[in-house]
């Protein structure tokens, strides 16, 4: 397989990588795309606390969290779908009619919630393959195709709901138990601490140590202690500040499982090779043998499926599932916190962990606006404003070089095909 231009983030990294801040040598060269939004988020977090100091508290992060669960896990199947070079507008829609079908299941009809859980999570299964099925086979563009199915759910979502509109879940279910009262023990939550700082401190070494053998680049022994002491201070950190109040919720943990182990089969796998293939080049990726169609279709089940868990989650932690849910706020928040993390919206640029810092960007704008006392309307401001600054921090951060070939390369590239 012949390569394509080297991208800007690599070449700066490894070319001019004495002009970074010594702070960015810590961070994986793929991590550089989420840069902006965590500057963006360190500065909010800033000019809410010092606005009102109980932006901070220990307990409204810990109903910050929770708040972002839901719609961090619906940004992740964003990101996963913008990777490979589409879009889905309809993920909104995809959630409110999971959240729709967990009500009727369990509020009226009272299904266990594992069976529950999983027929809807089969309407997202079942979504992804109609609209990879319709993009891959009938070139439909993901635009259009998504929000006419945007509609679509929409319509079902009434008709499943029924004339009442609303319905309720019970206060005993394990469903709701978990979104809303479930937290890690402290003693769980360390272990994880230590789990978690071992095993990627083990892979990086394991790594690091392949490539020097190998005879190629590879970080060096303080950048290794740098990224294992960085990642060690930032998790004690949160356990133990949040461990103050209620602690970590189950959602949490959930949502951020689910980003770390995407973001190793986006590294790790063929298959992760495959949709950064093909969202960085389709036709390129095509006569290199990679299975074009297979891999969308997968992108678009993953996406609608994750849409589907993040109505699961909306339900639960609302004890409800009603017209409301998965309204166009949703799909239009998930997109946002996806582009705001770093994630290209022309395809094969992009990281798990953008969903993450993303839905934390703007879940922190809508918490510090609510402290504030200001109105809807002041939040979709902020948020656009916000948005447009983290996407010039990120053009800036990854600037085409002048060189005439490389550039034109990237402008190539950088057409989504949807």
């Amino acid at each position: 397989m012949t390569r394509g231009p080297a991208s800007p983030v690599r070449d700066r990294a490894t070319e001019g990588g004495e002009a970074l801040p010594g702070l960015l040598r810590i961070l994986p060269d793929r991590e550089l795309g989420v840069v902006p939004a965590l500057v963006v988020l360190f500065l909010i977090w800033i000019v809410f606390g010092i606005v009102n100091p109980a932006f901070l508290s220990a307990e409204n992060l810990v109903n910050l969290t929770l708040q972002s669960a839901p719609t961090g896990m619906i940004a992740l199947g964003v990101v996963i779908v913008l990777l490979v070079g589409q879009i889905d507008l309809s993920v909104g829609s995809v959630s409110g009619l999971a959240a729709a079908v967990i009500g009727v299941t369990t509020g009226l009809h009272d299904w266990p919630v594992g069976v529950a859980v999983l027929l809807a999570l089969s309407v997202g299964v079942l979504v992804g393959l109609g609209y990879g099925f319709c993009a891959t086979r009938l070139g439909l563009p993901s635009l259009v195709l998504t929000l006419a199915g945007l509609l679509v759910l929409a319509g079902l979502q009434l008709r499943v709901l029924g004339p009442q509109g609303s319905i309720n879940l019970p206060f005993e279910s394990r469903l709701v138990w978990f979104a809303q009262q479930g937290f890690l023990p402290p003693l769980i939550a360390w272990a994880l601490v230590v789990g978690t700082v071992a095993v990627v401190a083990a892979s990086q070494w394991v790594r690091r140590s392949r490539r020097v053998r190998a005879g190629l680049p590879s970080i060096s022994l303080a950048q290794f202690l740098g990224r294992t002491a960085a990642l060690a201070a930032l998790l004690a950190a949160t356990v133990g500040y949040l461990g103050t109040a209620r602690g970590i919720g189950y959602p949490v943990v959930l949502f951020v499982s689910l980003v770390a182990l995407v973001d190793v089969a986006l590294r790790r796998t063929r298959w992760g090779r495959s949709v950064r293939a093909v969202g960085g080049d389709r036709r390129s990726a095509l006569l290199a043998g990679v299975a074009v169609r297979r891999t969308t279709v997968s992108c678009f089940v993953a996406c609608s499926t994750l849409a589907a868990l993040g109505g699961v989650l909306a339900a639960g932690r609302l004890a409800a599932a009603n017209q409301g849910t998965g309204g166009a706020e949703t799909y239009l928040t998930a997109i946002a916190a996806a582009v705001i993390g770093g994630t290209s919206l022309f395809g094969g640029r992009g990281s798990a962990w953008s969903a993450l810092v993303g839905v934390l960007v703007i879940t922190s704008i809508s918490s510090g606006l609510t402290l504030l006392d200001l109105d809807t309307a002041s939040r979709y401001i902020v948020t656009g404003v916000v948005l447009a600054l983290a996407l010039a921090a990120d053009t800036h951060l990854r600037a085409v070089p002048t060189h005439p070939d490389l550039a034109s390369g990237i402008r190539g590239r950088g057409r989504p095909w949807w």
